[in-house]
């Protein structure tokens, strides 16, 4: 296992410097934001990130994510024209030495949370979703606002692409899913770039959208949509793992091949579709971390992970659910698991 972290850029509070002082820390996971989703990446911006990344003796081997435009998602006549700029994404990605390239094909939302700054028992805040808050909630009259997605839309185009989406059933999604995938996964085969979806954050509709990679039947059936090693996941145990019925451990046990990326965050189910995220230890969330590596362990997993969200502790103050503290205080935990299990102890 390759232990990352995610970092945002130049922009992010936690800087390289940071990151390369964690123990165990092999480089990060990134990508270029400044570049409208749908457009080409400029290779030489994508050299110039990574010679940033590498002088601070850290890897760029993981890219997150390279977005998918909305046009491919609902299946648009203009979605060639996108998928065609995405294939070339994937070329200079792969002359940058990128092993692994995140995406999601979520309508609209990339994730969801009630709160940012939901304050714990212990002082620290975290993430959070509850159900009867989204529900009463409406995207169309800004009562939502979660960094990243909802700087890409003004209100006039992000109410357009929701009607749009009413015309479009969840096969629709699957058969537009299919087409981008037997269009890219070429592209990756040739360049050697593994190509892992992210499961849907939450894993359930949310204002109406369809969602389909949810559960370990929808995994299945979307890893049959392209038969292929370059074809794969990103398993997210804090997506997942939310849903009662998604088994963790036994997922990964099955699809543990096909992982090219791991997501590791704790969350604690508080009822029916309403969970906070937490600290990464075990007792403190609904997820056994033990028994989450051990199935990794079993499969052989050699690929890139990283700690995912963190809670903000210690007066932190930064991006939500990215900040220093807490997200390193989980990478060294799950390394600390980690070597335990590579040891035989």
């Amino acid at each position: 296992m390759k232990m990352t972290f995610r970092w945002y850029g130049k922009t992010d509070p936690v800087s390289l410097e940071y990151i390369s002082q964690i123990p165990g820390m092999t480089g990060v996971v990134t990508a270029i934001y400044d570049i409208p989703v749908g457009e080409i990446w400029p290779l030489d911006k994508i050299m110039e990130l990574k010679e940033e990344v590498n002088a601070k003796n850290l890897e760029m081997k993981v890219i997150e994510s390279v977005p998918v435009h909305e046009d491919i998602k609902m299946g648009l006549p203009s979605r060639d024209k996108y998928i065609e700029n995405y294939k070339e994404n994937i070329r200079n990605l792969a002359k940058a030495g990128v092993e692994v390239i995140c995406y999601n094909f979520m309508p609209v939302f990339d994730w969801t949370r009630s709160n940012l700054d939901y304050k714990l028992p212990d002082g620290s805040t975290a993430l959070v979703y509850y159900r009867d808050e989204i529900e009463k909630m409406d995207p169309r009259k800004g009562e939502l606002s979660l960094p990243g997605w909802d700087a890409s839309y003004k209100k006039e185009e992000l109410n357009e692409i929701l009607d749009r989406y009413k015309e479009i059933s969840e096969e629709d999604l699957w058969n537009n899913l299919k087409y981008f995938l037997e269009q890219i996964i070429p592209v990756a085969e040739e360049v050697k770039v593994k190509m892992a979806i992210h499961p849907d954050d939450p894993p359930w509709p949310i204002f109406g959208l369809p969602r389909i990679i949810t559960n370990e039947e929808n995994v299945d059936r979307f890893l049959k949509l392209y038969d292929s090693e370059y074809n794969g996941l990103t398993l997210c145990t804090g997506s997942l793992g939310v849903a009662r019925d998604n088994d963790m451990p036994r997922m990964i046990r099955r699809f543990g091949k096909k992982i090219h990326f791991a997501h590791l965050r704790n969350i604690k189910i508080i009822d029916d579709r309403s969970f906070q995220e937490s600290a990464h230890m075990s007792k403190y969330g609904s997820l056994d971390f033990v028994e989450i590596l051990k199935a990794y362990k079993e499969v052989g997993f050699t690929g890139y992970a990283r700690p995912d969200h963190g809670r903000m502790i210690w007066g932190e103050k930064g991006r939500p659910g990215y900040g220093l503290y807490d997200r390193a205080l989980g990478a060294v935990y799950i390394l600390g698991i980690w070597e335990t299990l590579e040891k035989g102890c």
